[in-house]
């Protein structure tokens, strides 16, 4: 068995300088570090070098290096394992990132897609529509002729709306007349004489008519829809 105690190679190294140099100094008359008695009491705990057999000395130094390069192997694991970990995290972060991006740009594509497809059914409907100068004038209209010709002039999607007001407002008499307002016409213009800006036949014409209530509702409501969800708010327009 070794003589070496349980404190390694390196404390033994340390002793070993240690004891010799105190050795050394007594001998050479200098006054030693401590007194004799701690002096015999560190030596006492300790085993030298010196003192372990020359076959076994290697073994002591071998093991004493191998401790270190496991503890210098552990460190330098622990400390990639905690590299990798905060690169993973980093990335992980990255890609949610990249990720929430790229939704958002899928969504505001979509949005900016729809909103260019409504833009143009809304341009082909307008563009679809007839003014109200290319119907020949009649001397009176029918509620269906009224009507066939506000399908023509308005657009498609705002239709429905359109006539709801209308229905509301004077059931398609492009003559009815309001008897303690005045208001007069498909739309009720208060006064009629409004709808003069659109043409000087407006109490004859239902085109007319038609062509200044769409103006007007586009002008102040955005569009007979928007003016039709006032009108149910409020029961005027």
């Amino acid at each position: 068995m070794s003589r070496i105690s349980v404190r390694g190679f390196a404390v033994a190294s340390a002793t070993a300088v240690t004891t010799v140099g105190a050795v050394v100094g007594v001998a050479a008359g200098g006054t030693p570090a401590a007194d004799d008695n701690n002096f015999e009491a560190a030596a006492a705990d300790t085993t030298l070098l010196a003192d372990i057999p020359a076959g076994q000395q290697a073994q002591v130094q071998t093991a004493s290096l191998t401790q270190q390069a496991d503890a210098q192997a552990s460190a330098a694991d622990a400390a990639a394992k905690k590299s990798a970990e905060e690169s993973a995290r980093l990335q992980a972060a990255k890609d949610a990132k990249s990720k929430k991006q790229a939704a958002e740009d899928r969504i505001e594509a979509e949005r900016e897609a729809e909103a260019k497809k409504k833009e143009e059914a809304e341009r082909a409907s307008r563009s679809s529509v007839r003014d109200a100068s290319s119907f020949s004038a009649q001397g009176s209209y029918s509620v269906a002729e009224v009507q066939a010709m506000a399908r023509q002039m308005v657009p498609a999607d705002q239709f429905q709306c359109f006539s709801n007001i209308v229905n509301h407002e004077s059931t398609w008499n492009y003559r009815a007349t309001n008897p303690s307002s005045g208001a007069y016409g498909l739309m009720q213009a208060l006064p009629g004489s409004k709808m003069s800006s659109a043409g000087a036949d407006w109490q004859t014409n239902p085109a007319t008519q038609i062509k200044w209530g769409l103006s007007y509702m586009d002008g102040r409501y955005g569009s007979p829809c928007g003016a039709w969800s006032f009108w149910q708010a409020n029961n005027w327009y």
